[in-house]
């Protein structure tokens, strides 16, 4: 039993760590100078998506949330500086457009008497019955009065407000997104108009559209211009649709959410029944394009009619570092190489383009850009959107700047 303990048992363990010794120096001085083969390339890579000009058709359409409004009273100016001596329509009754409401007395001053020529008599005193002049104010809309704020024999100014009429009209109307007025610029002619819970959608002649900067503008045709009715009207047969995109914020798709920037409106044809705060759905439709060359509102960086692309570089041949092989490892045969470690491809070609409609999504190309040519479906910079890819699909990612 001494003879195992102190000879068999010691050899043992010296034989243990004398393997232990040898397999580190074989690990680290001979198998870590050894050129590993490469193994298999990674199945996800990062590269730029690339989409192609089609050709397509392109629908303006916007819709925008509204709400009914009464249109406010027209005040009743008086023409004339006098006397209040008729009142021909009390608070709360009809009139109509151009119809008088009250009556102004206006005393005239007298010529002064001419002196007698020689040798003729003295004629006796001309009479001292004052000459008046008696106008009528008229209202400036037809509808009923709502307000009369004058009573016989007050005294009133010429600008003078002395009444009120309501007209009874509606105008629809809600606010714009910047993104929306732009695609607006094409100036449709007319809006069609789905109330909420009301009667079936009808047509509004003439939309106007008002950016929240302008204090005042043309009003709009119809029955009155209601609320937000000031600022460009445009006529029912409207004008030939703008060339326009939304402003390069980095080539990213446009969203019709943001702050308000305008409001677009339009009169309710009489006859129709709404009432105020009634909610509504505007759709308008400011021009259509077909069969035109179209990309991807993502792939543009640009403003109104004008834009800039970037066409997708071309593979081109060139050596490939090999992938996964130690410093100083020999190459591999160039059969060995895999094709995409042996090509190159060459940076983005940037190219300005003239832009159409667009739908929120695609828009127009009409001229800059062949059918076919591919562009990067995202301009270089901008945050693409995000995707989770599946097994063995590419990640796409945005070129760098």
């Amino acid at each position: 039993m001494s003879v195992f303990r102190r000879v068999v048992l010691p050899v043992a363990w010296l034989l243990v760590f004398a393997v232990i010794a040898l397999a580190l120096v074989k690990i680290a001085f001979i198998d870590g100078l050894r050129a590993e083969e490469s193994g298999p390339a990674p199945m996800a890579q990062v590269g730029t998506p690339a989409v192609p000009a089609v050709r397509s058709t392109v629908t303006n359409t916007v819709q925008i949330k509204a709400t009914v409004q009464s249109d406010p009273a027209q005040p009743v100016r008086s023409t004339a500086a006098g006397t209040v001596v008729h009142i021909y329509r009390d608070a709360g009754t009809t009139v109509a457009k151009g119809e008088a409401v009250i009556q102004v007395r206006t005393e005239q001053p007298r010529e002064p008497a001419q002196a007698p020529a020689p040798g003729e008599e003295a004629t006796e005193g001309q009479s001292s019955e004052p000459v008046y002049v008696y106008t009528d104010v008229p209202a400036p809309a037809g509808g009923k009065v709502s307000e009369l704020g004058v009573l016989i024999d007050q005294q009133v100014t010429v600008g003078e407000t002395v009444g009120k009429v309501d007209p009874g009209s509606y105008t629809v109307s809600g606010p714009v997104t910047a993104a929306q007025q732009f695609r607006l610029l094409g100036r449709p002619g007319s809006a069609e108009v789905a109330l909420t819970g009301g009667p079936a959608p009808f047509t509004c002649p003439a939309v106007t559209v008002k950016t929240n900067a302008s204090d005042a503008g043309a009003s709009g045709g119809g029955t009155g211009g209601g609320t937000g009715a000031a600022g460009l009207v445009v006529p029912a047969g409207g004008l030939q649709p703008a060339a326009v995109a939304i402003p390069g914020g980095g080539g990213e798709a446009p969203q019709d959410g943001g702050p308000a920037t305008g409001t677009l409106s339009c009169a309710i044809p009489s006859g129709t029944e709404v009432f105020a705060g009634l909610g509504a759905t505007m759709t308008v439709t400011a021009g259509e394009s077909k069969n035109v060359i179209t990309v991807p509102l993502s792939s543009v960086k640009g403003s109104v009619k004008e834009g800039i692309v970037w066409l997708a570089g071309e593979a081109v041949p060139g050596a490939g570092a090999v992938p996964g092989a130690a410093p100083g490892a020999p190459a591999r045969d160039a059969q060995e190489v895999p094709a995409r470690e042996s090509q190159k491809v060459r940076e983005p070609e940037q190219r300005r383009v003239k832009l159409g409609l667009n739908d929120g999504s695609k828009v127009e190309v009409t001229s800059g850009l062949a059918e076919g040519e591919m562009v990067l479906e995202f301009v270089p910079g901008a945050a693409a959107p995000p995707a989770m890819p599946g097994p063995g699909q590419m990640v796409y990612g945005p070129a760098g700047g």
